[in-house]
């Protein structure tokens, strides 16, 4: 056990205290910037407050505002935590022993996703003592404002990309205090899942924070989600404003400081549903393209190789729409028509939508026409774009590996194979903690056993570059493609 005197820190605001736990030492609950709150509510983030004598960091912050998530049924349902005060934190975990040795540590700073409306880097879903311990690296997940918090266009009052200007405070903070938990600044892995994937390939490739990149870990991205448009958001705001009757205000910035967060919740959360698509992930709120920290898209961005020179690490689970469509009667029972009808608004071109039907029917013979829906829909947000930036990555010279997740839990009726999220618990080791999630089930010793695999190649990959187990990709060659699946019977390595 680590002494009392060894676990106690000091960053640039103060000393903080951690805890001892699973083979690391845990600091949770530290805040990188003051409280969005009064004034500073929909205004771009400022320093962190100081303290004086020691903080105890035991505990997370509180989540950011924000309403259920639209997984709760695939995932697990979350008891709200949130609070708009104190809930600008990070959580660092580091090795027994490291600080102490003289050897810094390569560092994972770890995004959660959840759509730009849900999640907290807190939860001990992310719980990063595992991967710290037996990867011997030092892991950071970080909170940044959600929904209409962080993402309403609003910038005459300030609110510009709010959620990524949180995002790239957190990467700053790591630079400035990092080397004091034994992690090395100029090792930094910029990672996430889903939004907080989209969001590490934005801090990877912007020239205000990319400097502060070495790695980068893409995790199911939303790859076929736009940057929204100026004017689109726009418009959003202007909607969002009448639900909530504050047009007629000569300062709207001043109404909406003075409002209960809870209505701005409710009236996002109408706002939601009257913007939403069948089959789309696009929240009603997400980074603008043009605002701050997102001054290109993605692809922009790798044409004009802002990427280049950085190890790359991007992968996709087999199944991730099934998380958002899967469970959705009308899906279920969607009939060829209604297939092809919703496959029409990613391929408008006349007869368009009908040759996709036709080739991933080719391809799924017993598929029904929801889930040769839910095939394209996948390919079409996950993993063609994902794919996309391999391959411009491994084409420029760049070291890329590229994995799948494959695992599904057991069950005859299980319809959400391996969804999106599905590799989450997996990579942390928090089995434990998804007690009622169906993505997950009961997993077994070969699904532990896949953890390890995963986990490691994550690790070794922060550490050095080269996951272990993963080769390196090259263009359009599917055989470099890692699929992580548990081990066969016969007793092959876990994940061929």
């Amino acid at each position: 056990m680590t002494q009392d005197s060894d676990q106690v820190v000091a960053t640039n605001q103060g000393r903080v205290r951690g805890r001892s736990e699973a083979g690391a030492v845990a600091y949770r609950g530290i805040p990188y910037a003051a409280s969005p709150v009064g004034a500073l509510r929909f205004a771009p983030p400022r320093p962190g407050p100081q303290w004086s004598g020691i903080r105890e960091a035991e505990h997370a912050g509180p989540a950011a505002p924000q309403g259920p998530s639209r997984l709760e049924a695939v995932m697990g349902r979350r008891t709200p935590d949130w609070n708009e005060d104190g809930c600008l934190t990070l959580n660092v975990w580091r090795p027994n022993g490291s600080g102490e040795d003289g050897t810094a540590r390569p560092v994972l700073l770890w995004f959660h996703g959840g759509g730009f409306s849900s999640g907290s880097g807190g939860w001990d879903w992310y719980d990063g003592a595992r991967l710290a311990a037996h990867g011997d690296l030092v892991v950071v997940t970080a909170n940044y404002r959600l929904g209409p918090l962080g993402y309403l266009h609003l910038p005459e009052i300030g609110a510009d990309n709010l959620g990524v200007q949180d995002q790239a405070a957190a990467l700053r903070w790591v630079r400035d205090n990092i080397a004091a938990f034994g992690g090395d600044p100029d090792a930094v892995t910029v990672g996430g899942q889903s939004a907080g994937a989209f969001s590490a390939l934005s801090l990877a490739t912007e020239p205000q924070t990319a400097g502060l990149v070495r790695r980068v870990l893409l995790q199911s991205g939303p790859w076929g989600l736009a940057p929204q448009d100026p004017a689109l958001a726009t418009e959003h705001a202007q909607a969002y404003l009448r639900l909530l009757e504050v047009t007629s205000q000569t300062d709207p910035g001043k109404a909406l400081r003075a409002l209960p967060v809870e209505q701005l919740l409710t009236a996002y959360g109408t706002l939601a549903v009257q913007v939403a698509r069948a089959g789309g992930v696009a929240p009603a709120m997400y980074p603008v393209l043009g605002g701050v920290g997102a001054a290109r898209a993605w692809r922009d961005a790798l044409t004009a190789g802002a990427l280049d020179g950085k190890d790359v690490l991007i992968g996709t689970t087999r199944d991730e729409m099934t998380a958002f469509m899967g469970l959705d009667p009308n899906i279920q029972s969607l009939s060829r028509a209604g297939a092809l009808a919703l496959l029409a608004q990613q391929a408008p071109a006349e007869g368009e939508a009908e040759q996709l039907y036709q080739r991933y029917a080719r391809q799924l013979p017993q598929a029904t026409p929801g889930q040769i829906a839910i095939a394209a829909k996948t390919d079409a947000d996950f993993r063609n774009g994902a794919l996309e930036i391999a391959d411009h990555h491994a084409a420029a010279g760049n070291r890329t590996y590229v994995y799948q997740f494959d695992y599904t839990a057991p069950g005859a009726g299980n319809v959400l194979g391996a969804c999106h999220c599905s590799e989450l618990p997996f990579l942390f080791r928090t089995f434990d903690n998804y007690p009622d999630s169906p993505m997950l089930g009961r997993p077994d010793a070969a699904a532990r056993a896949l953890g390890d695999a995963f986990a490691g190649a994550v690790a070794t990959f922060v550490t050095t570059g080269t996951p272990r187990g993963i080769p390196a990709y090259e263009p359009a060659t599917p055989a470099r493609i890692r699929h992580f699946a548990p081990a066969a019977a016969d007793g092959d390595d876990a994940g061929h």
